[in-house]
């Protein structure tokens, strides 16, 4: 009896575990089919705005040689220091000046035939900085390039803040996507039902200054021209509707 017992309590509880099996594979077929049942419809758009640019980053370095590793460091630093000086002096603030490379290398002539002679070293040091008032840019390039600078980078423009910009931009993607899923719902024979997902890409990406170059000293009445023109701050998003007859 027992035995009995045993065996009929083992196949009941395989017929409620194959029972169960069953209905946790059909509950997710149901949902499945559920969905793919809905038409939906997944498109993409974007917005864009442009802003005047309210700052700049520059990057101004200074590049010496000298026979010995610590004459060329000493010499750098003389006319590195002149330099920052004069950004100060001209309104730029410490905290928009900011060191982005330093660097010692020895510099050598080459010979076929011959091994590489050392002829000296090259010390090189770059501040990266930023100009809050555009009025003042070209002022700050000419004052640091007096001041001994002899390599500058490309002007990047800038947002201090982009967020009024980013937000314009969102509904102006916002009015092209809804504009462009009312087209596709109107020629298929659809209206919308609903927004189903939502999601956005891009923004706005500070530019980078472009890679440095050399300049030569320049007289004190020249003046450097600056032009910021616009920005343009773009986002991207897209979206999945249900549409119903």
């Amino acid at each position: 009896m027992k035995t009995l017992f045993r065996a009929a309590a083992l196949g009941a509880l395989i017929v409620a575990g194959a029972s169960g099996a069953a209905m946790a594979q059909t509950a997710p077929a149901t949902a499945a089919e559920a969905l793919f049942r809905a038409t939906t419809l997944n498109l993409s758009a974007s917005g864009e705005t442009r802003q005047r640019p309210d700052m700049a980053t520059i990057t101004l370095g200074v590049q010496v040689e000298a026979p010995t590793a610590s004459e060329a460091m000493r010499q750098n630093a003389v006319r590195m220091n002149q330099v920052i000086a004069a950004l100060k002096r001209g309104g730029v603030a410490d905290r928009d000046i900011q060191t982005s490379g330093l660097n010692l290398n020895p510099q050598y002539v080459y010979q076929e035939n011959l091994p590489p002679r050392l002829t000296g070293y090259q010390a090189s040091n770059q501040v990266t900085i930023r100009v809050r008032d555009l009025t003042k840019l070209g002022q700050a390039v000419d004052a640091s390039v007096n001041a001994g600078a002899n390599n500058v980078g490309g002007v990047a423009f800038g947002l201090q803040n982009s967020d009024a910009a980013e937000d314009a931009a969102r509904l102006d993607a916002v009015k092209a996507l809804q504009a462009k899923a009312d087209l596709y719902a109107r020629a298929t024979g659809y209206r919308i039902a609903r927004l189903v997902t939502l999601s956005e890409g891009g923004g706005y990406n500070p530019p980078s200054p472009m890679p440095m170059v050399s300049m030569a000293r320049m007289d004190k009445a020249e003046s450097t021209p600056t032009e910021a023109g616009e920005l343009t701050v773009r986002i991207d998003i897209s979206a999945t509707y249900e549409l119903v007859k």
